[in-house]
């Protein structure tokens, strides 16, 4: 049983001009996503996720866009230095459920490989991650962006 669930949401602006990663996977040929970072909103629903589980903040908070340290930094990386946060309060992560909303790229044909890059990083079974998609159906809920919305748990 988990001590802590946490909710996390993300979304960016497309921008044709970067790549797009989505769960630490790069998707060749799809218009990415503008910020500071790398824009994968899956990484940073996640991380928020997980720090939320914990009552730890948000990776504004802990990865603020205003320092240069982090300008272009992984989705990945910010996801796993939440990770270590979290270990460095005695918490451990138990599981991961995503849904990404945008009308393109498909995710389904990668779902494993973002499932498998997420348990990577995150350190659990991929058996207790989870990763869907979902379309807006031109309401405009992303915009020209892409948005996620992710759980996690911990213990």
């Amino acid at each position: 049983m988990p001590d802590g669930v946490g909710l996390g949401f993300d979304v960016h602006p497309r921008d044709p001009d970067r790549p797009l990663w989505l769960g630490a996977v790069l998707f060749e040929g799809e218009p990415g996503a503008g910020g500071h970072s790398d824009g994968d909103v899956l990484c940073h629903a996640a991380a928020d996720a997980f720090l939320g589980a914990a009552a730890m903040g948000d990776i504004g908070e802990h990865f603020p866009d205003t320092d240069p340290e982090t300008e272009g930094i992984s989705g990945a990386t910010l996801l796993g230095r939440s990770i270590e946060l979290l270990a460095g309060r005695g918490f451990v992560p138990v599981s991961l459920d995503v849904t990404v909303l945008c009308d393109r790229p498909s995710v389904a044909p990668r779902r494993d490989e973002i499932r498998t890059r997420l348990a990577e990083i995150v350190r659990v079974p991929i058996d207790r991650i989870s990763v869907k998609a979902t379309r807006p159906e031109g309401l405009g809920l992303t915009g020209e962006g892409i948005g996620c919305l992710a759980l996690a748990s911990v213990r």
